[in-house]
């Protein structure tokens, strides 16, 4: 029966996936405009932060999307397979749930947020104010 499930959410993946992609294009926001300097100082800002993401996760879109919005250049980890990333989300965050930001400090500490309303807040509140 597992398998049975598995494979539907598969072939539903298959099948939704490049309608999604293609909604998640379509409906692109305009992003912010700053001044050459202050988006200098939001993509070094940036630089700290890492998205681990699935490319048809309708709540990583949602993310994508704000990212997009708010004029950001946050590096993204497809942590669907097996791998890398994968494991360095579960190392570090605990699970494999996605989307999930990592945020870096000054001193290397990492912050793990979850939960894609979450995520948007905290890049809302961080980048939102500087134009």
């Amino acid at each position: 029966m597992k398998v049975v499930i598995k494979l539907f959410f598969k072939t539903l993946r298959i099948v939704l996936g490049p309608f999604m992609l293609l909604w998640e294009w379509l409906t692109r926001p305009q992003g912010l405009v700053r001044t050459p300097e202050l988006q200098a100082q939001t993509d070094a800002a940036c630089r700290k932060l890492v998205l681990y993401q699935f490319k048809t996760c309708p709540f990583c879109i949602k993310v994508r999307q704000e990212m997009r919005r708010l004029a950001l250049n946050i590096e993204r980890r497809d942590a669907q397979g097996e791998g890398p990333h994968r494991d360095a989300l579960i190392a570090g965050g605990g699970r494999a749930m996605v989307p999930c930001l990592r945020v870096t400090d000054v001193s290397g500490n990492s912050q793990w947020l979850y939960e894609s309303g979450a995520i948007i807040d905290y890049l809302r509140g961080r980048f939102a104010n500087t134009r």
